[in-house]
């Protein structure tokens, strides 16, 4: 059970600490964040942004047992090399407590509001493809060992591979979408978790399916990989603080009950049980409103001890 958040909707360093301090504290095994530019729909934003891999090495030195993550960083942003160091060096920082979520990226206009290049998706999809290849690369290069690789977009040249994450040979890569062709392959190839996010039971299972597929396709044992989901939270001791809470994020409580994870505990539990019970291994519940740390040890006393974290 771990909790996600989107801090370019708001959030300073601290309100992030906060939040991921009150994970800790209140029995969830992780703490994750998105990693976007821009906010999205009518809020502030403010104070504005925080880098995602940043925060990460921070909060590697502010916690102690949580795992840290991103859902997801999308290729985008990032150079093949420098973002193989900074994950290696997040993971190093943490004691090996780093998952690497990757993916295509999709928010055009966090790419234009910060000038950088959004090529057409399949595009993105072979640049996806290609960094998976070298960052892999370079973490599994034994020490005093060289990497090169010569790619399309970036070529490697006797590099040292350096510096190596405590993980070897490397962190945890969580890839995700529901694409029918190109995320179930490179999900087979190099993933250790397959996400799906925000969809119903139905969808979730179909998408596994294709990934399954994928993974038998190439030779791989399909139950070698996790198998998650990411929901809206939204619960509370009663429909009353039910309701409170889905007003501050700004969505209607039946809604959430429908497309969530909102209600009581009981009703939360129950829905989870049922996503479970479908295939489902692990939960991103999704906490918006990050200065409601009482929403958090509430989901933590209630959903943690009977779904575990």
């Amino acid at each position: 059970m771990r909790i996600f958040t989107e801090p370019q909707q708001g959030a300073s360093y601290e309100t992030l600490l906060a939040a991921a301090l009150a994970t800790e504290q209140n029995g969830f095994s992780a703490f994750f964040r998105s990693d976007h530019y821009l906010k999205m729909g009518s809020v502030s934003g403010l104070p504005g942004p925080t880098e995602a891999w940043a925060t990460l090495a921070g909060l590697a030195r502010d916690t102690t047992r949580i795992r840290l993550g991103t859902l997801v960083s999308p290729v985008t942003f990032y150079r093949p090399g420098p973002l193989a160091i900074t994950v290696a060096q997040v993971d190093a920082m943490s004691g090996g407590r780093v998952d690497f979520g990757f993916g295509s990226g999709w928010y055009e206009a966090e790419h234009k509001a910060y000038g950088l290049p959004f090529p057409p998706l399949k595009e993105r999809f072979d640049l996806m493809a290609e960094y998976l290849e070298q960052i892999t690369g370079l973490w599994a290069t034994p020490e005093g060992e060289t990497f090169s690789h010569e790619g399309r977009f970036h070529t490697f040249t006797d590099s040292p591979a350096l510096p190596k994450p405590a993980q070897r040979p490397g962190p945890p890569i969580i890839i995700g979408g529901r694409g029918k062709h190109r995320t179930p392959a490179l999900t087979a190839r190099y993933a250790s978790e397959y996400n799906t996010a925000f969809c119903s039971v139905e969808a979730a299972t179909s998408a596994y399916g294709r990934v399954r597929e994928a993974c038998e396709r190439i030779g791989r044992d399909p139950n070698e990989l996790v198998y998650s989901q990411a929901l809206v939270l939204c619960v509370g001791a009663d429909d009353a603080e039910v309701t409170r809470r889905a007003a501050a994020i700004g969505r209607e409580a039946a809604e959430l009950r429908e497309n969530g994870a909102a209600g009581t505990v009981d009703e939360v539990v129950a829905k989870l049980i049922r996503y479970r019970d479908a295939g489902v291994q692990r939960f991103y519940l999704q906490v918006l409103d990050l200065s409601d740390l009482d929403h958090i040890a509430l989901a933590g006393a209630g959903i943690v001890p009977q779904l575990g974290s």
